[in-house]
This record gives structure tokens, sequence and C-alpha cells, in this order.
């Protein structure tokens, strides 16, 4: 199979996924996996202005031409449709991220709305559990709330203490937004509230200490830590990255030091749990890692179904389909080639990832870090090297710890 998706290859318009034959799949016996997570995009505008962004500052500009809210009548659309593709496959429970631009600046009315209309929709049959996606400025506690009385959990993102936030997380009028979002932090891990909360995202910045930044978010007692590698590709490298080393790599592996050294566990950070599970024989619940098949979709402000939204990172128009949920059903959104590429497993991967003995570890790589003009999407992630770096270290980690006396706790307890 591998072979006969290579041949649909062309180059340019034609870069990989874009001819892969889908039918070909279909005859060999691969079927898709139903989408489990839904992304909406409530709000296309934001209140902060980070100079990283891949919504504003990076490849695709199309938030330019989206309206700044999701309709009511758009919510009522998104909502029948996750109502119907649960029930065609069957689904108990699905997963929806209010997201952005910054979802909040959609208002309480507008949020209250949209939560209720999903709820509605899927009825008893299928189970939401809905998150909001949010920089922390706005969270109050009239937000606070209202999010409690909805039971909607809330993920904020900070990059570390105010000097590591600051540097790129700013205010439009170039002021920083730290003292602004741990003031929601604050609000947010009190008692009345501390039960929404679902973890942090934090942007890595090389001009960061990994310790320093990793202590500064733990001040805030996440029950997760996302950290997230800045959006770059083979055109376009991020900050500081080297053909030769893996600063990336030796960031995260001293982050992971600080981590495993604590007892009890302080904290669960996704990337170095969804290693170990890997290394343990479980499959991968991230897209950042690993071969499962990719089980999101994302529906934009105007109503239109796209890939998952870091893709704008990588080229304009990456993440179009020519779907509209006014229109077309998410099973429709199964068959389209960019998004079937996300599921097809090693199918999907570069001949220099099928040759590494980490492939199935690894998996390429988060899918937008893989970009190259002309060729696509089939080669390594640009931290190749820097996920190798990492992913051995942890294996050499756990090996070491089974090795030890029983009564020792292993990175596998995390």
């Amino acid at each position: 199979m591998y072979g006969d998706s290579r041949a649909q290859t062309g180059t340019d318009a034609d870069e990989w996924p874009a001819r892969l034959n889908v039918g070909l799949f279909l005859e060999s016996g691969w079927r898709p996996t139903a989408f489990r997570q839904f992304i909406l995009k409530l709000h296309s505008r934001c209140n902060l202005a980070c100079d990283y962004c891949y919504v504003y500052e990076m490849a695709d500009q199309s938030w330019r031409r989206q309206p700044r809210s999701m309709t009511r009548a758009t919510v009522d659309g998104v909502a029948a449709r996750i109502a119907e593709h649960a029930e065609t496959h069957q689904l108990k429970s699905v997963e929806i991220t209010l997201h952005g631009g910054e979802p909040l600046l959609a208002g309480m009315p507008h949020l209250r709305y949209a939560v209720n209309a999903l709820r509605s929709a899927l009825g008893e049959r299928t189970t939401a559990t809905v998150q909001v996606q949010t920089n922390g400025v706005l969270l109050d506690e009239p937000f606070l709330d209202l999010l409690s009385d909805l039971n909607v959990y809330v993920g904020v993102s900070l990059d570390g203490d105010a000097e590591a936030h600051d540097r790129h997380r700013l205010r439009p009028d170039g002021r920083g937004s730290h003292g602004k979002v741990t003031a929601g932090l604050e609000r947010l891990t009190s008692p009345p509230y501390r039960h929404l909360f679902s973890g942090l995202l934090c942007a890595l910045d090389l001009a960061n200490d990994p310790v320093k930044t990793y202590e500064a978010l733990l001040e805030h007692d996440p029950p997760t830590i996302d950290f997230l590698l800045p959006h770059g590709n083979w055109d376009s490298p991020p900050p500081g990255w080297s053909p030769t080393a893996s600063p990336y790599g030796d960031w995260l592996v001293a982050v992971f030091e600080r981590w495993r050294s604590a007892r009890p566990r302080e904290t669960r950070v996704r990337l170095f749990n969804e290693i170990i599970r890997q290394l343990c024989g479980s499959p991968s619940r991230s897209e950042s890692i690993g071969l499962a098949p990719v089980a999101v979709v994302v529906v934009e402000t105007d109503g239109g179904i796209e890939q998952i939204d870091t893709l704008k990172s990588a080229y304009d128009g990456a993440t179009r389909t020519p779907l509209h949920v006014l229109r077309n059903s998410f099973d429709e959104a199964l068959f389209e080639p960019a998004i079937v590429a996300r599921q097809i497993g090693r199918d999907a991967l570069s001949e220099t990832c099928l040759s590494c003995d980490l492939a199935g570890i690894c998996g390429g790589g988060l899918y937008p870090h893989r970009y190259r003009s002309g060729s696509g999407f089939r080669n390594p992630s640009v931290y190749s090297r820097d996920l190798y770096r990492l992913i051995t270290h942890i294996r050499s980690a756990l090996r070491e710890e089974l090795a030890a006396p029983a009564s020792r706790p292993s990175p596998a307890e995390a």
C-alpha cells in the first residue's frame, strides 16, 4: 500500500497528500476512524497579539475573511452534524473544544447557547466532554460561574514566569499579559472552580530556562502540562533550530529529568506520558507522537470543515476542505485525502522515517512540522533529531527504573 499511495504523489500543486488515492486504501480493507474530538472556532479574533501565533502571524491569513463569531445557525448546524456522526458510529462519548482566536470573546450568552445546543443535539446517547481553551485574560468570576454551571473544563495558555511569558504573549499595545493571565488562573484554581481546571499549554522557547519554566507552571498545580514545540517546518525552521544538533530535545530532556525526580509525581506532562505509554506497548492518545489515527476535526467560525488548525503554519490553505457543516456530513470529511493521510499510520511516513528504529514511537512527529514545499507532508519532522534525543533518553530512563529495586517508582507510574 505504501508504494500504491506513493505513486499518487505529485509536486508543487500536487504535493503529498493532494493526490492520495483513497480508493486503493478502501480496496485493501482500510476504513477510516470516526472523529471523536471536535474543535469549534467559536470566535475568530483574539485579545492578545502573541508574536508566534500560527493563526495570525504565520503563512495562512484566512482569519481575516472569517466572521468574528460563529452564528447561532452555524452552531445549530455543527451540533446536528456531531450528533449525526455520533449516532452513525455509535459513539458513547465525544470531546468538544471551544477555541479561537479567544473563545471567551464570543460572550457569555453565546457561550451558553453553544454548549446547550451541542449537548441537546447529542441527547442521552452520547456524553460530551466540553472544554474551552483560553488565554486566561477574561477569566473573571461571572465567566467561571457560567463555565461551572455548564460543566465546561478550562485549559489555559501560560509560557512560564513573567519574563518567559511576556517575551511573546503580549497585549495589542505591547504590554505583557502575564499578570492578567495569572490573575485569571488564581480565580480558576480557587476552591469554587478548581474542578474545572484541565491543564496548561506552554509554548517552548529555547531562550527560557527549562527547569525554571516548568517550576513556574507547577506553581499553579496543573493536572496536566502540554509543552508545544514552536510551529516550524523545513521551509521555515523554528528559532534556534540546528540540522546537526537537538536543542529542543535537550530542553525537553532537562524538564523530563526534573519531572521524573519528583516523588510523588507533581503533574502529568502529556508528551512524556504518551512516549512512556508507547514504550510500554500502549497506543498514543496524542496527534503529536505515534501512529494512531488522528480523529480530530475543526469547524471554523463560518462553518467550514477543516483539518487541525496548526497546519496554518505550513502554507495558506493547508487546513481547508471543500466541505461545510450546512451542506456536508463529517463522514464525508473522513474520505478527504488530506484527512485520510492522518489516519493511515506507516503509509503516511517518508522513507527516512520508515528506516528509523523509532518510527513506531515517533510516528513522524507532529504533521505540520513535516512540511517541505515540493514534497508536501511526506517528510520527517523538522524536529526529528530533537524527538530522537528525547525518546531515546526516556527509553533509557525507563529501562533503568524498571531494572531498579521494586521499592523505587518508575516513569511508567506517571
